[in-house]
């Protein structure tokens, strides 16, 4: 019995540290296999090419339900969660950009964090074992976090957390310490809402999925060729990603802000206007994305997203 009641201590122990560190939610859960349902369907949306030219979902697809193959050891996963939200969005006559890449590159800060929480855990487990995953490697995190009772998938195919909404960003440590795992939230779901899927531009989310081809989060940031007439048309003036399903969310009008100031977590505040960007050199373009997840997308894609944005202001 003293040692259970050790064992829970640890599991509160790990919590308390991770919400010091700046963490939003936290939930533990086991690694594992997750449920072969979840894989199934993941692996008819590849079959229906959903996944668009993203082939880095097929590599190892069965693996990204399997946290041992991972960690071979693994006993637990932690799974972490940062709300992101802003309290406003662009100007109207800005450019609109993905709020996440507005914050210092949120891998690394969330690297960090967990690096930390890892540091907590060797003093407490003698042959800890880890992998920290920030989208680094082949994870079913959405699935994970669920299991962990951060929240459910809403209609906009997007983790929610009742109080946090889907303005999250998410981080993994997978452990060979043996942690007891929290329950899933019980059932939770939109119910009759549909207003992501009504607002979104392109048709991209329906009732029965998530047609990546058609997403402007994935066009402007992922998608390297040209983009077709009808799509380009209906991109308003998106320069990097697309929040407008998540902007309607009722679960997300009422979500806190964030406020991470004092963690080193901070948006920048910032006006862009097509012209400016139209006329960037491949300098400007990397002083304005040093240290953000659009430097990855690059300067020829920012150039065109640009280019249509021009267009749609006619």
């Amino acid at each position: 019995m003293a040692d259970k009641l050790k064992t829970m201590a640890i599991e509160e122990e790990i919590k308390q540290k991770a919400l010091s560190l700046g963490f939003d939610l936290v939930g533990i859960t086991s690694a594992d296999d997750i449920e072969c349902g979840q894989v199934e369907k993941f692996k008819e949306w590849l079959k229906a090419d959903c996944n668009a030219e993203m082939a880095f979902l097929e590599k190892d697809a069965e693996k990204r339900f399997s946290p041992v193959s991972i960690l071979p050891t693994a006993k637990s996963v932690i799974c972490v969660a940062v709300n992101y939200k802003l309290p406003q969005s662009a100007p109207k006559d800005s450019l609109k950009i993905a709020s996440y890449a507005l914050y210092p590159d949120y891998h690394i800060f969330i690297r960090e964090k967990l690096l930390l929480i890892a540091e907590f855990l060797k003093s407490k487990y003698e042959n800890l074992k880890f992998k920290i995953c920030v989208d680094s490697s082949p994870l079913a995190e959405k699935a994970l976090a669920m299991r962990a009772g951060l929240g459910f998938v809403g209609k906009n195919r997007l983790l929610t957390n009742s109080k946090f909404g889907s303005f999250l960003l998410f981080g993994e440590l997978i452990t060979n310490m043996p942690l007891k795992s929290d329950k899933p939230i019980e059932r939770q779901e939109c119910g009759n809402c549909r207003k992501c899927i009504d607002a979104c531009p392109t048709g991209a989310l329906t009732e029965d999925g998530f047609d990546a081809r058609r997403c402007i989060s994935y066009l402007t940031i992922e998608h390297k060729g040209r983009i077709g007439s009808e799509l380009k048309d209906k991109m308003d003036s998106h320069l990097f990603g697309c929040e407008d399903c998540l902007k309607v969310c009722p679960y997300n009008e009422k979500a806190p802000l964030c406020k991470k100031q004092k963690y080193g977590f901070a948006a920048r505040k910032v006006k862009v206007e097509i012209d400016t960007v139209l006329n960037w050199s491949k300098e400007d373009f990397e002083n304005f994305a040093d240290g953000s997840p659009i430097k990855r997308t690059g300067f020829r894609r920012i150039k065109r997203n640009a280019l249509i944005c021009k267009k749609n202001q006619g």
